[in-house]
């Protein structure tokens, strides 16, 4: 017995920017050193992001090019000179407010895709890392979609990027516990909320790529009706990698650290491990019928192509949704299963990510 996906379900907030829009407000929005840097604009134009969603919303944006101040927003420059933007109690708040609401909307398509009546869920698996409230999420979508109040919850917090990876290990091991199980995992990010607005360099290449959105999956113990099943779960810490990748909370949002290291580790370290774990079941590299890697950005996909040796087009689908929504951290990798399942990718599917650690997180789905 595991899980098999019956719905999924993904949601957008509708202020949708440009990369080249997002370029011209980190001019205005970045600390002296980075706003008048000549690599500012390579960074935009060579992220591999066209557009992404943010809840900070289109008013901001139109401020920002336009020079006005009629969005009220928090992240507006401050009139007395202060370069480091919101404090992290005003960014929370705007958590508060926005990622549960973002989260229903991704989680109601997914109930509805899997046809179940929300009163007989028996588990709830909220993901995020970008925000911190109690009660939170778990309680939106419990109001929300009016599931049970004795539906047992489970937080996936603070792990980054493979988050709902580690959230469908939890969804999986409850559908295998319990044939009866009817499992909810929702997964929301809001990574604009801790846009830097200093002068450190590397802060501000993730501002270039960084986006919001949630993903949703409804699971069952083996449907028959359903031909993604997760049959395994992986994870590897990848050696002498503490210091690559992590995220701390400052007084102006979570700061998060990018080590440039990142992707000669992944293209060096990753196939050792990915040939053993497949090994274990019957599998190699060369017989995964198809890939949903978490696109952290081009030079991660770029190191998992080398160091698995896989065909050009192998990771189109993580690319396809880099491109249209950026990096969301969390739900980005059931963006890219959502792709895959629409396209009737061929299985056996590995999907993949990494994060803080630095480690590597993998599900198969036969």
């Amino acid at each position: 017995m595991s899980l098999s996906i019956t719905g999924l379900g993904t949601a957008l907030p509708p202020g949708v920017v440009t990369q080249d829009e997002a370029a011209r407000c980190a001019r205005v929005l970045s600390g002296p050193a980075v706003r008048d840097a000549s690599w500012l604009p390579a960074v935009y134009a060579h992220s591999g992001v066209q557009t992404r969603h943010q809840i900070l919303g289109r008013g901001l944006v139109d401020d920002l090019l336009g020079g006005t101040r009629d969005s009220g927003s928090p992240f507006l420059p401050d009139l007395l000179g202060g370069t480091h933007g919101p404090s992290t109690g005003e960014r929370m708040r705007m958590y508060d407010a926005d990622a549960g609401p973002l989260a229903l909307k991704a989680a109601a398509g997914a109930v509805a895709e899997a046809g179940l009546d929300p009163a007989t869920f028996t588990h709830l698996v909220t993901v995020s890392c970008t925000g911190f409230n109690s009660p939170g999420v778990d309680h939106a979508l419990i109001r929300g979609l009016g599931l049970p109040p004795t539906v047992e919850r489970t937080h996936v917090g603070f792990m980054g990027c493979h988050g709902a990876i580690n959230g469908l290990r939890v969804a999986n091991a409850y559908a295998s516990a319990d044939p009866a199980a009817r499992v909810l995992l929702c997964a929301v990010e809001l990574c604009s909320l801790h846009y830097h607005c200093g002068d450190d360099a590397d802060k501000a290449v993730a501002n270039a790529i960084f986006a919001d959105g949630a993903a949703a999956v409804v699971g069952v113990g083996n449907a028959a009706s359903s031909p993604w099943r997760v049959a395994a779960t992986g994870s590897c810490v990848i050696p002498e990698s503490a210091a690559a990748m992590g995220w701390v909370v400052g007084d102006h949002g979570f700061e998060m650290t990018l080590s440039r290291r990142i992707p000669g580790l992944i293209a060096r370290h990753l196939r050792p491990w990915m040939e053993g774990w497949l090994a274990k079941h019957g599998l190699s590299v060369a017989t995964v019928g198809s890939w949903a890697v978490h696109p952290g950005g081009p030079k991660i996909l770029g190191a998992v192509e080398e160091g698995l040796g896989l065909p050009a087009d192998a990771l189109a689908a993580s690319r396809a949704v880099y491109a249209a929504c950026g990096n969301m951290s969390s739900p980005t990798a059931l963006f890219v299963v959502d792709e895959q399942r629409k396209a009737d990718a061929p299985r056996p599917c590995v999907a993949l990510g990494f994060g803080p650690g630095l480690v590597a997180e993998a599900v198969l789905f036969a």
